[in-house]
């Protein structure tokens, strides 16, 4: 960028003002006001200034309490998703052609950036990580990440090969081939699921628009967990193959780990089993992996506690950690309601409905991400990539009442069946389009 443009750069605020104005060029509905789109638009929106009050010190305690409530609206919106049942087909305010290049121009400004900013401590532990599974070491002293939660078996695992070939360079590739694997992922959702290319272009150019994607560009260990469950939920239809996407998407980080009951409940019987053997052979590649580049017991042991970050857990923030818990600790006490109540959440969204088709999995997935953010003790809040994917599919997705599980207990109708068979023999714009919207 600097050869180009000597001297240019862009800072988060002016980033935040340019890419508003962008968005709402390209995807406001001006001519309908009061539209679930325009609604969902001001809700992405609302992110970024809470990330950048938390950026600045003075106002960091205001950050922390406006990301927290926003993913109040944020979860109250997805829980609410499966009741709205008019999906009205509100398109761009720019042609196929037009979002093709804003993406691609969008992509290529989140590459130079991911290039030329410094590096997340994040990023280079999980780069340490690797390197030392290279050469069967183990990382005593890793540096410190203060506010960041620990990188897991799976990530090290996909970064050693990117590692081994271009060394130096193997965050900044990381951090680019993950936002490609999410932008791939969500034009593909959009014309295999959604029936409409367009849709998934759209929910892609979006991803690269928002500001908070931009602020962590970096952050490969946030992103790669979103990009294997959009993936899972694309190929929801064979579940051993989303099964080796979310067991490694679990084996990155923590949270998805909360999604395997709901994904075993949205299964059924028979293709829970399938699911489950993934889930299983996952597994045991990552631990085989561990003993296998380790030099002894002591170091495998080692391995396999430095991806577990039992502090979590804990009901009262240390001194290390920053968040809306630690900001607020006079209110810490009530973490443990909080947690009761995701547990709670977790048992309904997990039974209820019983019979469940991609819309549910779609908005009950992002939900429980999203709530997992309000008892987290390391900045809870502002993680906003681990779902914003799967929240962008939401905003963008037409009716899905004909995508069910491939092996589930449900009862399909002729109706179901037909329109089941028409998405996926040729999901072109025309007829499907008119029973997706309706």
């Amino acid at each position: 960028m600097d050869v180009l443009l000597r001297g240019y750069s862009v800072n988060p605020p002016t980033w935040f003002y340019l890419s508003t104005l962008l968005i709402i060029a390209v995807f406001y509905r001006f001519n309908r006001f009061w539209s679930l789109r325009n609604f969902d638009l001001v809700l992405l929106l609302l992110a970024a200034p809470g990330l950048l009050f938390v950026r600045n010190d003075e106002t960091r305690q205001l950050g922390y309490i406006w990301l927290f409530s926003l993913s109040g609206l944020y979860l109250v919106r997805l829980l609410a998703d499966p009741v709205l049942q008019r999906r009205p087909q509100l398109g761009q305010n720019l042609n196929s052609g037009g979002l093709i290049f804003l993406c691609a121009a969008a992509f290529v400004f989140l590459s130079t950036k991911a290039i030329t900013d410094t590096l997340p401590g994040s990023t280079t532990v999980t780069v340490q990580s690797a390197d030392a599974m290279l050469n069967r070491i183990s990382v005593p002293h890793p540096p410190e990440m203060k506010g960041e939660p620990a990188p897991g078996p799976a990530a090290t695992l996909i970064a050693a090969p990117v590692e081994f070939v271009f060394e130096e360079l193997t965050a900044r590739i990381l951090s680019i081939l993950t936002h490609g694997a999410v932008v791939a992922g969500l034009i593909v959702a959009g014309k295999k699921l959604f029936g409409d290319l367009q849709l998934g272009l759209a929910a892609a150019t979006l991803y690269m628009l928002l500001p908070g994607t931009a602020y962590d560009v970096g952050k490969f260990n946030h992103v790669l967990p979103a990009a294997l469950i959009v993936w899972a939920i694309v190929f929801y239809r064979r579940p051993i193959v989303s099964g080796v996407f979310l067991g490694l998407a679990c084996g990155a980080m923590f949270f998805p780990v909360f999604l395997l009951p709901l994904w075993f409940a949205f299964y059924g019987w028979r293709g829970s089993l399938k699911f489950g053997v993934a889930l299983a052979a996952v597994a045991l590649v990552l631990v085989g992996s561990l003993a296998l580049t380790s030099l002894d017991g002591p170091t495998f042991v080692n391995k396999i506690l430095g991806s577990i970050d039992l502090e979590v857990l804990a009901f009262r923030s240390d001194s290390q950690m920053q968040g809306f818990w630690k900001e607020a600790e006079y209110l810490s006490v009530y973490r443990l309601p909080v947690i009761a109540l995701y547990c709670i959440q977790l048992v309904v969204l997990t039974w209820f409905p019983r019979q469940k088709n991609v819309e549910h999995l779609l908005a009950h997935s992002a939900a429980i991400i999203i709530s997992t953010q309000f008892w987290y003790t390391q900045q809870g809040g502002v993680y906003v990539l681990w779902y914003l994917p799967m929240f962008l599919m939401v905003v963008f997705r037409p009716r899905l009442l004909h995508l069910l599980p491939p092996d589930g207990q449900l009862e399909e109708n002729s109706t179901a069946i037909r329109d089941r068979k028409i998405s996926d023999a040729a999901p072109t714009a025309g007829g499907v389009r008119s029973q997706l919207y309706r």
